[in-house]
């Protein structure tokens, strides 16, 4: 069975105001003399955000359990020092993001200016294990149209700078303006891939291998392929079920490979209208099929990916639990559709982050 493990990048926020607060360095600093939770947490390229890593599991409710803890433990910490977290991909409320002490994160400002400041959003990465790297490239050729999918299941950014963006993941817009983000062509081999970050490191435009923020990519610290296009979900479960499905895709394509069944050919340019269309309007539309690239109700997509992933999460022990999940988010539980439901409701984008606060700890 595959182990899976997650990273979470939460967003620091005053309790009362819901105003983002740059204080990760403390949280973090409270973390590591916890001595339980060292190593757990890791500061980003701003100081509203932490993130989390959790161990990789094989089981699912393990995986599941650790989001919750990991989540609850960073609401501890930060509650320490008079703020608290919430899983939201941008920040709903306007924000003058504090960039991160250190050469990297200066080099970083320096270099691409005004839209490192407009970059403060948070994301979910999924790491899958592999078993080598032509495994690993022969499962990127072969994920490369249901990544779209995932994106679409995980939306929960609908908000930027005080105003509605009139997307559900306006924080996938936003990334997509790095240069080296976003869908890739098919490698063919493992040879080609790294030959493509060499050259891309070699260019002088990004600074080194950590910032080819490919939608899904060879991890540079573990055995495994990492799928980066979610946001982060506003509820664990939801965290879950994109782990289960990125389980499910990764072990599909690699049995794909070995069958000797090739990738589907679909052009970059065809792969960004997908990510677009599923940034869009989630769950709430239409998207394009991955097989066809052709619209679709969103309903009709996702059982698309259900039926992709059945023989792996019949196996695994995880189809109805992942039946059961994207049943709910259909339904109108993604992280976009609540939190415009509650503006609605308290007409207050304050509000709408102290309550998603709440939800992330659930």
């Amino acid at each position: 069975m595959r182990t899976v493990g997650v990273e979470e990048e939460l967003l620091l926020v005053d309790p009362e105001t819901g105003e983002p607060k740059a204080l990760s360095g403390a949280v973090l600093a409270r973390a590591e003399q916890s001595g339980t939770d060292a190593g757990v947490f890791e500061k980003e390229l701003f100081g509203q955000m932490l993130e989390f890593a959790t161990h990789p599991q094989a089981d699912m409710k393990d995986l599941g359990d650790e989001i919750v803890r990991c989540r609850r433990e960073a609401a501890r910490h930060a509650g320490e020092i008079g703020c608290t977290v919430a899983a939201l991909a941008s920040s709903p409320l306007p924000v003058s993001p504090s960039v991160g002490r250190g050469s990297r994160y200066r080099w970083m400002a320096e270099q691409y200016g005004i839209a490192v400041q407009e970059q403060m959003v948070l994301g979910c990465h999924v790491h899958v294990a592999v078993e080598s790297d032509e495994e690993g490239v022969a499962v990127l050729d072969r994920i490369r149209p249901w990544l779209s999918v995932l994106a679409a299941l995980s939306v929960n950014s609908p908000f930027w700078q005080g105003k509605d963006s009139c997307y559900d993941s306006y924080r996938s817009r936003v990334w997509s303006r790095w240069p080296s983000a976003g869908p890739t062509e098919v490698f063919g081999s493992a040879e080609r891939y790294h030959r493509r970050v060499t050259d891309m490191v070699s260019s002088g435009v990004i600074l080194d291998e950590g910032m080819v923020y490919f939608d899904a990519r060879l991890s540079q610290r573990y055995p495994t392929v990492e799928i980066r296009v979610a946001d982060v979900c506003l509820r664990a479960e939801t965290a879950l079920l994109i782990a289960v499905l990125a389980r499910g895709v990764v072990e599909t394509a690699a049995r794909q490979w070995r069958a000797g069944h090739p990738p589907m050919d679909h052009s970059v340019s065809l792969l960004r209208l997908a990510a677009w269309r599923a940034a869009r309007s989630g769950l709430g539309e239409e998207l394009l099929h991955p097989s066809t690239m052709r619209r679709l109700p969103a309903e009709t997509v996702v059982a698309g990916l259900l039926q992709h992933v059945e023989e792996a999460l019949g196996e695994s022990g995880d189809l109805e639990r992942a039946r059961a999940a994207c049943d709910t988010l259909l339904d109108g539980g993604t992280g976009a559709r609540i939190q415009r439901e509650l503006l609605e409701r308290t007409g207050s984008l304050r509000e709408v982050v102290t309550n998603c606060a709440r939800l992330t700890q659930e």
